[in-house]
């Protein structure tokens, strides 16, 4: 009994390590990022250190990528063949999207008030980019035939090669209940499923090991080829579009206090070291497997957290639902476009279907952005305003998507009477 007690403390004391390990690498990495800047600048002996930089950083997101597809298949698997028949799957999964996009349709409509209310776009004054300016995007339009190509795989293996996510739930959901309506005949397979898990988060620990090594290193990159004077010319944009995600957070917290009780402290602490990791990697797939593994621990059973994230990886990320209508806006307003409150509803429920249709589309954002803009003649050429400072907003939106997949996890887990 005693033995079983000390556990707690010790991984709570190893968590928090960890968490001060990638604390300290933020900061020294914008420090050393800020000296190379100010002593180097711009030539190539500073594009030979970023390089470096961002060779390390590759290692660690690639090491990250290696472990999500055979731990998304097999937590889903395995979890789905444990809930036992299809009812039992289908009442989870519509708790999930319900959460999905009621968290959604927030987002975006707390972007849209604070943009209107703040409107930053008119307090920055920059000279407007050249109409046909190329934003470097690839043309991608949220079509149904696009949605399909992204939903149904034609090959597990080619899946998983290229990190669909999305694709890879759709398989995992048929094999998982194709395994549950098995039962004892598919118990072999669901046993190795469910070890290839565990294994896999025990991979997750070794690899976040090297997070605060990575960290360090994408915060001196990016410190070092834009310095702080991106900041200040940008500062109120990016100001106010962090106060809005302090805001989501906010209420985001508040309904997890309402449903969860004291408990969504707990939650907070449990996924911090996560969240941290997305915010210095600009990306919330860095922080997958390390925030699946946080989960467990914090309670959510394995048969849920392992089916509920891969979809909230797909559908739920408030943070970036924010950011895109922070972004139209912005650049409407950048331009002098006055958009009527109709006009705004459209733009809104527009993006609360597209932005389902676009998972794994690299930069799918700023795409998503590029598409409203042509769908209500504002120009394209807007988005290279936001470019320079793409990736500080996405630490942003990368760690608020983490923290509103770990609320919708601990939720549906709440209530589905199985939160421990």
């Amino acid at each position: 009994m005693n033995t079983s007690r000390s556990n707690p403390p010790i991984h709570a004391s190893r968590a928090n390590h960890q968490t001060l390990f990638v604390l300290a690498a933020i900061v020294l990495g914008v420090i050393a990022g800020e000296v190379l800047n100010l002593a180097i600048g711009k030539g190539e002996a500073l594009t030979g250190i970023t390089n470096v930089f961002g060779a390390m950083t590759d290692v660690f997101m690639r090491l990250i990528k290696m472990i999500i597809a055979p731990l998304v298949f097999a937590t889903l698997v395995a979890g789905m063949a444990k809930m036992g028949e299809g009812r039992a799957v289908g009442r989870v999964g519509g708790k999930a999207i319900l959460w999905f996009f009621s968290a959604s349709l927030v987002s975006l409509v707390i972007g849209m008030a604070l943009v209107n209310l703040l409107a930053p776009g008119e307090a920055l004054h920059l000279e407007l980019p050249a109409a046909g300016a190329d934003t470097g995007l690839q043309k991608h339009e949220p079509t149904l035939a696009s949605f399909v190509a992204h939903v149904v795989p034609r090959s597990l293996f080619e899946a998983m090669a290229q990190n669909e996510i999305l694709q890879i739930v759709v398989f995992s959901i048929f094999f998982g209940i194709a395994c549950a309506h098995l039962g004892e005949l598919a118990q072999p397979t669901v046993r190795l499923l469910d070890s290839l898990g565990h294994v896999m988060l025990k991979v997750t620990g070794y690899v976040m090991h090297f997070a605060p090594v990575a960290v360090f290193a994408a915060m001196a990159s990016m410190v070092a080829k834009n310095g702080f004077g991106v900041l200040g010319s940008y500062g109120i944009f990016i100001g106010e579009f962090y106060l809005g995600l302090a805001v989501l957070w906010t209420v985001l917290g508040g309904v997890g206090f309402v449903l969860l009780g004291r408990r969504i402290a707990s939650l907070l602490r449990h996924v911090r070291e996560p969240a941290l990791i997305a915010f210095a990697t600009a990306t919330s797939e860095a922080a997958y497997p390390k925030l699946l593994q946080q989960l467990e621990r914090f309670g959510c059973p394995e048969r849920i957290c392992g089916f509920v994230l891969p979809l909230g990886y797909s559908f739920n990320l408030d943070g970036s639902m924010m950011y895109m209508t922070f972004a139209v806006l912005f650049i409407a307003q950048a331009y002098g476009v006055a958009m009527a409150p109709a006009d705004q509803l459209l733009m809104l429920l527009v993006l609360l279907f597209t932005s389902k249709g676009i998972a794994g589309v690299p930069r799918a954002s700023l795409i998503v952005i590029a598409a409203t803009l042509d769908m209500f003649d504002l120009p394209a050429e807007g988005l290279l305003l936001l470019l320079g400072i793409d990736q500080v907003l996405d630490m942003g939106r990368s760690a608020t998507n983490v923290f509103g997949n770990s609320v919708a996890a601990a939720v549906v887990s709440r209530w589905e009477k199985a939160l421990k």
